[in-house]
């Protein structure tokens, strides 16, 4: 984190106002700029400057798959070498069906999966078919996998202060 930028008291409004998500509304900076008293501007001026310097990570969407179609949601999970999850993780991030992809530590013996990659469906069957597709793309560099599917929706927040 770039220690640089110094939070000031319209900084804190600004996280305090946005970390329940954007207003859903035609304007939603410039809602947000009314209600700490500043311009839209330079909501998107200080959410910038913020971004860059690390204090908050990002500013993104968290739709309701249920919402829009998606009624089977699997994260699928690999068993690849460390040596290459960067390469491909990378590469399954960038599979237009992954909705989000990532590393996390393996917890053996009993948990080798070091490579996660959320995928949406309007099936099990759809999800366990695109699970496929990231297996052939991974080729002999799998070495393990699974699919755990959701069984309810959990609302999602991020840290608050």
């Amino acid at each position: 984190m770039n220690g640089s930028l110094q939070l000031d008291a319209i900084d804190r409004a600004l996280i305090v106002a946005t970390q329940g998500g954007l207003p859903l509304v035609a304007r939603p900076y410039q809602a947000i700029g009314e209600r700490v008293g500043i311009a839209g501007d330079e909501v998107v001026r200080r959410l910038q400057a913020l971004l860059d310097s690390g204090i908050i990570r990002r500013i993104g969407a968290v739709p309701n798959h249920y919402a829009i179609g998606w009624t089977a949601n699997g994260m699928t999970v690999w068993d690849v070498a460390d040596e290459r999850i960067d390469e491909l993780g990378a590469r399954v991030g960038a599979l237009e069906f992954v909705t989000h992809c990532y590393r996390r530590p393996r917890a053996l013996p009993d948990w080798p999966y070091n490579l996660f990659a959320m995928v949406h469906g309007n099936s099990r069957d759809e999800v366990r078919d695109k699970a496929g597709l990231i297996a052939e793309l991974l080729g002999a560099d799998c070495r393990g996998r699974d699919v755990l599917f959701s069984t309810r929706i959990l609302k999602k927040t991020g840290l608050r202060i």
